[in-house]
């Protein structure tokens, strides 16, 4: 095969001279095509999971679609590891504003701390969490008058075998949901409507129906209180208004029994404010040598995550996982490779620099090099101009020119400084360079309008040119993945500890791009 794929490029030239021989091996050598993926759904199953996800909060309901699918898929697989683990605890590494932390928390009652080095994500994640939890509070209070609607509505028409029958299955369900999210869950799909009504060798009147779904309801509201009490402490108290259990009209109840319902009330939100929040946002820069119980207080027995974590950041998880024994496993998506830092990219040698690529000692030994394009490239999405959303032809047209000008006008061919996303702010080219050389930090008052026209007008002819080299980059990108993602699965495979290792695709490509997690869990004994 390698044979045949050389005949892409000639010989003498190294050239390409076959695009569809091209095409054919970057095909070849995705990671979709090589085997070594782990499936999803027998991952889920390995650990004893339901593929098809817990119900309860709907993510889209707090975030777009790509987010919310990300959040969706990796959540579920992220409890399904902890509980196979027997851990409660999670470290979400380049949290950011808290997407996936906040939802692990809400949803699964995990214990998630949330490690971000900017603190506008960090203040962003606690001014999120804390509409989340005002969102919540509405949700389990909808949930709750459905249930109660519900209930009188099948007390009445119901014949009374199927009432004995409904609490039979319900008291088992019931016995099963021994997590706080779970009893939620029953509770919001209205999945025990006539729960708790005694059993009766004979019909009851009207009279004596209502009276036990009045006592029923009180008692179960009071518990309801203190279990929204619980989720609702993800935040501190000053964060949403007060909650008790007067806000629900239990019916005529007298003062005594408020105040005892008030007391319960306040015992239980002072005891869970006593201990850590289930979701904490923190402010750190992590490296590979960063030690978590100088930032986590009470850290245990726990696990890590990453949703994009970006360049580095991603390896630096996997080495603190593999060196910290108390992190039983890890989840970690990465993105940004053009970001990484490369061992073999400059001739210097630092080495006392941990480096994000490579990671494993094979291509170590070989002394492998990517280079910054190879690493840009690894980034396009081929999946996503495969559906017809196509490449921005334009704006990369414009970067293009304007490093030809930055080069031929300034002298300079690197920069510290990054363009960024000038051109969706910019009215024209002309505007768009004065802009990108006002952040470059150049001199603009010495380049007229007309020279910048005339270097548009020089290039102009050639923009198919660049967008047809940018459409082989992306048939190129996969491979390049490839070869990022199995450095990183073969650092884990070199680790004793480890038990099992594996790379998995989580996400729909077409949503989310960077799809692949790299996925570990440390042998028991370590």
């Amino acid at each position: 095969d390698d044979d045949i794929f050389s005949n892409a490029f000639c010989e003498n030239s190294e050239r390409l001279i076959n695009v569809h021989l091209f095409a054919l091996a970057a095909k070849y050598y995705s990671l979709s095509n090589l085997g070594v993926c782990t499936p999803l759904e027998d991952v889920l199953e390995a650990l004893k999971g339901d593929s098809e996800g817990a119900t309860g909060i709907k993510p889209d309901e707090f975030m777009n679609s790509k987010k919310s699918h990300e959040v969706q898929v990796m959540s579920e697989l992220v409890d399904n590891i902890a509980n196979y683990c027997g851990i409660k605890q999670v470290i979400d590494i380049g949290s950011g504003k808290g997407y996936l932390s906040s939802f692990l928390s809400m949803q699964y009652n995990l214990k998630v701390y949330g490690i971000d080095s900017s603190s506008s994500n960090t203040n962003g994640a606690h001014e999120r969490n804390r509409k989340l939890k005002k969102h919540w509070r509405a949700y389990q209070s909808r949930g709750t008058e459905n249930l109660k609607s519900q209930s009188l509505e099948k007390a009445n028409n119901r014949p009374v075998e199927s009432e004995i029958k409904c609490k039979t299955i319900n008291e088992e369900l019931l016995n099963n949901t021994n997590s706080l999210q779970n009893q939620d869950q029953v509770i919001i799909h209205d999945l025990v409507p006539s729960c708790g009504f005694r059993e009766m060798a004979a019909p009851a009147t009207n009279a004596e129906t209502e009276a036990d779904l009045v006592t029923w309801t009180q008692s179960h509201e009071t518990k309801l209180s203190e279990e929204v009490l619980a989720i609702l402490n993800v935040l501190p108290a000053d964060a949403v208004e007060d909650f008790s259990s007067s806000h629900y009209n239990c019916g005529e109840l007298c003062e005594e029994e408020k105040v005892q319902r008030k007391m319960t009330s306040l015992k239980a939100k002072a005891r869970k404010s006593s201990e850590s929040n289930l979701y904490c946002p923190l402010t750190s820069c992590i490296t590979a040598e960063t030690e978590l119980s100088d930032i986590i207080t009470d850290l245990e027995d726990c696990m890590m995550v990453g949703l994009h974590t970006c360049g580095d950041l991603a390896a630096n998880t996997l080495r603190i996982f593999t060196a910290k024994p108390e992190i039983k496993a890890v989840c970690s998506v990465g993105c940004c490779y053009h970001l990484l830092s490369e061992q073999f990219e400059n001739q210097e040698e630092c080495h006392d620099q941990v480096w994000g690529f490579p990671m494993c000692q094979y291509l170590k030994d070989k002394g492998w090099c990517c280079g910054r394009n190879a690493r840009m490239s690894a980034c396009l999405a081929l999946e996503r101009v495969a559906v017809g959303q196509m490449l921005p032809t334009e704006s990369l047209f414009y970067r293009a020119v304007l490093q030809v000008i930055i080069e031929e006008i300034y002298g300079v061919t690197k920069s510290d400084r990054h363009v960024g996303k000038t051109f969706s702010k910019s009215s024209s080219f002309i505007d768009y360079v004065r802009r990108s050389l006002k952040k470059l930090e150049l001199d603009d008052s010495k380049l007229p309008d007309s020279c910048i026209m005339d270097y548009y007008e020089k290039y102009k002819h050639r923009m198919d040119e660049l967008e047809a080299f940018n459409m082989l980059k992306v048939v190129l990108a996969p491979c390049i993945e490839v070869l990022i993602l199995l450095d990183r699965l073969c650092y884990l495979k070199e680790q004793e500890n480890i038990a099992w290792s594996g790379l998995v695709k989580l996400f729909d490509p077409v949503k989310s791009p960077r799809c692949y997690a790299v996925i570990a869990l440390k042998n028991q004994s370590c």
